[in-house]
């Protein structure tokens, strides 16, 4: 994050955010993903399908709406079979660089840089941070999560210590 503000790139305030993906249907942790996102009050229901292909740049199909009541979804969810089967949480840090979105997630087993942007503004913003010379993780979260996650039943977690959780000042990459 210290090459991000040499750069002059203008931070949002961190979020921190509960991930729940469910399994049942056409779900799985594969191609397609069903996620409840809670965001402070907000909440999120996203559906993505991943595209396959082995570039690091990820293509995929997304679709979300926001919630008014996490917890009632939840329960509709419940009811027609879907049940919680990954929950990670993370704290996000967007800065806007350029005509890119440069993201920086930090989970409780790593932390994780994404650039949302054009191909050709990617690999430009990459090349100013130096990112062009890290390995690209093509594991998704949720398949971070189930590898290296703790199982709790039928649950794969990765939580935050809960001390940890309401911490708001983002940290600088070492």
């Amino acid at each position: 994050m210290r090459r991000l503000r040499e750069l002059k790139a203008k931070p949002r305030p961190e979020e921190f955010e509960e991930n729940t993906l469910y399994r049942g249907g056409v779900m799985g942790f594969g191609r397609r993903v069903l996620r409840l996102r809670r965001v402070g009050q907000r909440a999120i229901l996203t559906f993505k399908e991943r595209f396959p292909g082995t570039s690091p740049i990820k293509h995929q199909r997304e679709e979300e709406t926001e919630v008014a009541d996490a917890e009632a979804l939840a329960a509709i969810l419940k009811a027609l079979g879907f049940e919680p089967a990954l929950i990670y949480e993370k704290r996000r840090t967007r800065w806007k660089l350029g005509k890119a979105e440069v993201v920086v997630d930090e989970l409780p087993f790593g932390r994780f840089m994404e650039i949302e942007a054009s191909e050709s503004e990617i690999a430009r913003v990459e090349k100013l941070l130096g990112a062009d010379r890290l390995r690209a993780e093509l594991e998704t979260y949720p398949g971070l999560t189930a590898r290296l996650g703790k199982k709790r039943d039928s649950l794969i977690e990765a939580r935050f210590s809960h001390s940890r959780r309401k911490r708001s000042a983002p940290k600088s990459l070492q």
